[in-house]
């Protein structure tokens, strides 16, 4: 009796605890880092960057690219991933996705089946990142060898990410995120946009990493416009970083004032806060903004007392009208040339007074170009460097 109560719990065991019966070895995979989606002649067309474990590792590495791209067309998505199985030696394994490349004319026509196959699939993990690829394919962003980072895709994240930190001009969207975009009838929304820099046909060629001064390079350009899954237009990189402002994404980026006499002083932004609040003013919705900003002085390039309380309330007001300035700018792009509601102001009306939004958000499209907005902007200067006034006479 106590061997049957010893053996019955042991051959449950075993029956769930059936080992790697759907493991797979790596010698059969080939690991996809970046896909790449093209609209081109009525078909979809797939390219995706599989890295070859071999040069990628130091020991191994004989001089040939770390990637290698292939790419097929389908009518689907699916099918054009499928075809390209005809292609590749191993079996492609999407777990590893690290990024996914939309490509220009895709955007125009609507991304929204393309998010549906990679937001289903059950081979590829929700946290890659998607970007669009401005006045390129994205065959050509993902042909781009890159120097230092080996894998093109991980350069491209890595700087994308840097970016958002340092700069403010881009942002991380992971496809969980595109997917609410996506669920909300008449939505914006925003991608970050890469170009091509160079000739496209060098950026395949192994010379391109070979080289001091790279002929081909990627560089994050501003960010994309989207409304529901179509793109609208494109923001430059510094209208991108107003944005960032405005959408309480700055970590920390730079900002350049004119001084009072000749030459220029930078401030770096080490904090920013924003917050939108939506009122209705004489029966009309009005949108208040106010950012808290908190900087350093880090670059002098002129005469200036940094040790005069005065001369640091005269940073603390150019700082605040130049930030005014470029959000009042990203503003009027956002209303009068796209009349594109990407920062969510209509949901600001609706979380101040649901009854009146009620009455307006049929009119929405049309009441949002004419919508007040008010900008008001508070720098505090903390730290001056480790000197306060240069040493250093022209």
């Amino acid at each position: 009796m106590k061997k049957n109560l010893i053996v019955l719990p042991l051959i449950f065991l075993i029956l769930i605890l059936s080992g790697c019966w759907s493991k797979r070895e790596l010698n059969d995979l080939a690991l996809v880092a970046a896909l790449g989606i093209d609209f081109i002649d009525g078909e979809y067309a797939i390219s995706v960057q599989v890295i070859d474990p071999s040069q990628v590792s130091l020991k191994s590495a004989n001089g040939q690219a770390p990637v290698v791209t292939y790419h097929a067309e389908g009518k689907t998505v699916f099918e054009a991933v499928r075809k390209i199985l005809a292609l590749s030696p191993r079996k492609l394994y999407f777990a590893h996705l690290q990024l996914v490349v939309v490509g220009e004319e895709l955007a125009d026509k609507g991304i929204r089946d393309s998010v549906d196959f990679l937001a289903r699939d059950q081979e590829i993990r929700n946290d890659f990142t998607i970007i669009v690829s401005q006045q390129a394919t994205a065959k050509d962003v993902l042909n781009v060898l890159t120097p230092i980072e080996k894998i093109p895709a991980s350069r491209m994240l890595n700087s994308l990410k840097i970016t958002q930190d340092a700069w403010g001009s881009t942002l991380e969207v992971d496809v969980e995120d595109l997917v609410t975009d996506l669920g909300v009838n008449d939505q914006y929304f925003v991608l970050s946009a890469i170009e091509v820099l160079g000739d496209k046909t060098l950026g395949i060629d192994q010379t391109n990493v070979e080289r001091i001064e790279t002929p081909v390079k990627l560089k994050f350009t501003g960010l994309a416009i989207f409304k529901e899954d179509k793109l609208l237009g494109y923001i430059d990189e510094y209208n991108s970083k107003s944005f960032s402002y405005l959408n309480d994404n700055i970590k920390s980026t730079i900002e350049i004032i004119s001084c009072p006499s000749d030459g220029e002083l930078t401030t770096e932004i080490t904090q920013s806060k924003t917050k939108t609040k939506g009122i209705f003013k004489d029966g009309k919705p009005t949108i208040n903004i106010n950012i808290d900003i908190v900087q350093n002085v880090a670059e002098v390039k002129c005469d200036i007392d940094l040790t005069d309380i005065k001369t640091i309330d005269w940073i603390n007001n150019q700082t605040e009208k130049h930030i005014k300035k470029n959000t009042n700018q990203v503003l009027n792009i956002f209303q009068e040339n796209y009349q594109a509601d990407v920062l969510g102001f209509g949901e600001a009306i609706h979380r101040a007074n649901p009854t009146e939004w009620r009455k307006i958000k049929d009119d929405w499209q049309t009441i949002y170009p004419e919508v007040e907005v008010n900008v008001k902007v508070n720098v505090y200067t903390r730290g001056l460097g480790t000197l306060q006034n240069s040493k250093l006479k022209e």
